[in-house]
């Protein structure tokens, strides 16, 4: 078995097209810092490794092992509050921060287990609905703590002196960047999310991963070969809210701050579905083509439509349809365009699959 078979876990790309894109994804975001120049590129290639994750850990539950879950935003704003709040109470030193992402993942594993007993013994829309009153539940409970929590408003705290921006590795700069504490963040949150994916990536071409495609495809045949299939999903629901959280952790550590809305928003869930949808259920894969995709559009589709608005001022009507404020209609029409030619998602179609139902 040759080395990149192993590290892939034996499920490789299987297109050179694919191939080839996953190859762009990891070289853009392994040299982010020293491609572009300021922040808000190496924002977006930051948000795009934590989306990575933690699309890939949803698509275990949905892709994988077909349960339908809202309460996995809980789990990353588990995660980003532990961290948060770790940092915010300790002081900007490690010690916070490991205190708040041990205590973040004993709760997580606690949750887990909680919502996977009571609810993943029923079915379909029912198990969706309890994880959404939950995931609600939390959500409010940490729009009201505001003396732990922040509130609405939620919280800022500093990071370690080593990731402070003001800290610098070595005084000399390195193809036209300083080695600064923000470089070192975003290269901790990169290799973090490629260790979290890898692993991921491994879990789901293991014999667990393999159970949880049978139980996907045949619930009642995997019982019938003899597989407790109530506690393999419920072990997919803990593992899926752990990755979850130390996703969570990881943008809580680069963003400085956790919030409500940022951590725990329905809207984080419905990018995530969009995302899996667009990537491709079922494989990891979808996960790094969509989230890039997707973030990529969200982040610069207003400023290429405001571009092109400016460049069709002379034809009224084009310019009206590209104003920038229809940012969003535009993201909508484009995910209706790439679920009309791509069924199965992206990487589906690049490996000839079928939609699968």
């Amino acid at each position: 078995m040759t080395l990149l078979t192993r590290i892939f876990s034996g499920d490789l790309p299987r297109s050179r097209v694919l191939g080839a894109l996953l190859l762009a994804v990891f070289l853009g975001l392994a040299l982010a810092p020293f491609l572009t120049s300021g922040a808000r590129p190496l924002n977006t290639a930051a948000t795009i490794c934590i989306y990575i994750v933690l699309v890939a850990s949803y698509d275990l539950l949905l892709g994988y092992t077909g349960i339908v879950s809202f309460a996995h935003t809980m789990f990353f704003g588990i995660g980003a509050y532990g961290v948060g709040i770790g940092l915010a109470s300790a002081g900007p030193t490690w010690t916070g921060a490991l205190v708040g992402l041990v205590l973040a993942l004993l709760l997580t594993i606690a949750l887990a287990l909680v919502v996977g007993l009571f609810a993943l013994r029923v079915r379909a829309i029912f198990y969706a609905m309890i994880t959404l009153a939950v995931a609600s539940s939390f959500a409010v409970l940490a729009s009201q703590l505001s003396d732990f929590t922040g509130g609405e408003d939620g919280k800022t705290f500093s990071a370690p002196e080593l990731l402070s921006p003001g800290f610098k590795l070595i005084e000399n700069e390195i193809f036209g960047r300083a080695i600064d504490g923000k470089v070192i963040t975003y290269y901790i949150v990169f290799i973090g999310c490629l260790l979290l994916f890898l692993f991921m990536l491994r879990l789901v071409n293991s014999p667990f991963g393999r159970v949880l495609q049978a139980i996907r495809e045949n619930e009642f045949r995997a019982e019938a070969l003899g597989y407790r299939t109530v506690l393999y999903r419920i072990w997919a629901n803990v593992l899926a809210a752990l990755v979850a959280a130390m996703a969570g952790a990881l943008m809580a550590l680069w963003l400085r701050y956790v919030g409500p809305k940022t951590m725990l928003g329905f809207e984080v869930m419905t990018d995530i579905l969009l995302i899996v949808v667009i990537g491709g259920m079922g494989t990891m894969y979808g996960a790094v083509v969509g989230a890039t995709l997707f973030i990529i559009a969200q982040n610069y589709l207003k400023t290429l439509m405001a571009d092109g608005a400016s460049s069709l001022a002379g034809i009224p009507l084009l310019a009206e349809a590209l104003h920038p404020d229809r940012w969003m209609l535009w993201l909508g029409v484009l995910f209706v365009l790439s679920i009309y030619f791509f069924p199965a998602g992206i990487v589906g179609k690049l490996r000839g699959q079928t939609a699968q139902h």
